[in-house]
């Protein structure tokens, strides 16, 4: 008696997903460029580009006030947890642990935006409780918020 060969299963076209009577318009040009940006660092770090160098050319391109709050935040990290490595994070002045983001500064201007922010990643040990902060909108520094985010910044990679 010969032996039968089971029936080949065909293969099934995909269903879209998509709302029906729904079009995407897409990524914005803002984000198009900063997932551009993020692809350039990806071979950046790769070719294991100095960090620094990209994170200082970066600030300065911006335009004022960004400019300057940026260069003040970089003075201040770099002071605050010297074991922090810079670097450039979707095209934004960045801070590493290992290779994880924990901290960056967004300029107003990137997404044009009324004030900058300065935030931490769910790598930053922040925890207080069940709930804290991990951004801040910056429309200036003054010597009172640059001793809150150095103080933050020191607890992030305590």
């Amino acid at each position: 008696m010969a032996e039968r060969k089971p029936a080949k299963k065909t293969q099934q076209p995909v269903k879209s997903t998509a709302a029906v009577g729904t079009q995407s318009t897409g990524f914005t040009d803002a984000e198009k460029a900063a997932m551009k940006e993020r692809v350039r660092e990806l071979k950046a770090a790769a070719a294991e580009a100095d960090g620094e160098s990209d994170l200082l050319a970066k600030i300065a391109e911006m335009s004022e006030p960004d400019r300057s709050m940026a260069e003040r935040l970089h003075a201040l990290v770099t002071a605050s947890a010297p074991a922090l490595s810079s670097k450039t994070w979707y095209g934004m002045p960045a801070y590493a642990k290992d290779g994880n983001v924990v901290c960056w500064f967004q300029p107003a201007q990137k997404f044009k935006t009324r004030y900058a922010t300065f935030g931490f990643s769910d790598k930053a040990t922040l925890d207080d409780g069940t709930v804290w902060p991990v951004t801040f909108a910056l429309m200036r520094l003054t010597a009172a918020d640059e001793a809150r985010i150095g103080a933050l910044v020191k607890k992030a990679v305590a």
